[in-house]
């Protein structure tokens, strides 16, 4: 017994002390400029590592390689916990579809007035600086526009991106080799992007605007496809949110537009408000040297929200709108 008093004794007599010079030493190093700064340096690190670890996400699958088969191919979607993804989601309901026959008229109506756009072109300040026909487009020929032409026979393709009208113009040629009555729709602002003329130089420009809609028409018109192809001269929004509301509706939607992650995101999601049922919605540059930062990013992230399959053919995604299809 004794024995335990004395070491509870010494206990008390060196905890004060141990204390004491504990304080001398923090306080020795608080006054030591060199001493502050090393002890900061540790306490940030180490508060460093523990955040790292404890926010650290598994890395990325690594990119797909480019693929050039010609047979479509299905990218299985695994669907995350809806609650998740509520905010994600687009609910906006459209108007009831019109009938197909009725989609050139309105747009005429809507657009331009009640008389086509190629009435009296070109006008007479531009008609000396446009060429008889200057077509240019990346990956406007691929095999999937044939496929889903056949597959779907269209009454309505509706296009959103189209430049000089390259992949429009073979879509018309494909859809009359098929004898289909189908409009197609072109929406684009018809502006480019800043610096595509040091690519394209021969396109001319009046005042600051560039004539890629009036070298757009003309390609129209030197290709015989007026009645098959009707521009959508604004942006992708706010002409898709206008069809939206007068109910036009597209069995076969091109996404080709601006191909950073939120242009491709907002394309997508508000063409596929407008897809008929059974309806087919795909797109250019699913495999490109951007990878996963922009349009595939979009499309695997749109297809996991919505539960759907991704399938390929060449460089296009392509989504089904119905599961059988």
């Amino acid at each position: 017994m004794k024995e335990k008093d004395d070491q509870r004794s010494l206990h008390h007599h060196h905890h004060p002390r141990f204390h004491n010079r504990l304080l001398h030493l923090i306080k020795k190093l608080l006054t030591n400029p060199t001493a502050y700064f090393i002890l900061l340096l540790l306490f940030y690190a180490l508060g460093y590592i523990s955040t790292a670890s404890s926010c650290t996400q598994p890395p990325p699958p690594p990119p797909q390689s480019h693929v050039s088969s010609s047979r479509p191919s299905v990218i299985q979607s695994t669907n995350l916990p809806p609650t998740l993804l509520d905010n994600f989601r687009v609910t906006t309901d459209c108007a009831d579809s019109i009938p197909p026959q009725l989609v050139r008229p309105t747009i005429l109506d809507k657009i331009f007035n009640g008389s086509s756009p190629y009435t009296n072109f070109p006008p007479p300040h531009v008609s000396q600086l446009l060429r008889r026909s200057r077509i240019k487009g990346w990956g406007s020929y691929g095999a999937v526009f044939k496929h889903l032409i056949n597959k779907v026979k269209p009454r309505v393709i509706i296009e959103v991106g189209t430049f000089l009208g390259a992949s429009a113009l073979h879509m018309s040629n494909l859809t009359r080799q098929l004898g289909l009555d189908t409009q197609i729709l072109c929406i684009d602002d018809f502006r480019g992007w800043p610096g595509f003329r040091d690519k394209l130089n021969d396109i001319q420009m009046i005042n600051g605007n560039v004539l890629l809609y009036y070298q757009f028409m003309q390609n129209v018109i030197y290709h015989d496809a007026t009645e098959l192809v009707l521009p959508v001269p604004f942006s992708s929004g706010s002409a898709l949110m206008k069809l939206c509301e007068w109910g036009v509706a597209g069995d076969l939607i091109e996404i080709d537009a601006g191909h950073d992650f939120n242009s491709a995101w907002a394309d997508i999601n508000r063409a596929w408000r407008i897809l008929r049922p059974g309806g087919v919605i795909f797109g250019h540059d699913y495999f490109t040297a951007a990878d996963n930062r922009g349009v595939r990013r979009a499309v695997n992230l749109f297809a996991k929200i919505n539960g759907l399959q991704i399938h390929t053919d060449g460089q296009h995604w392509v989504i089904y709108s119905s599961v059988n299809q």
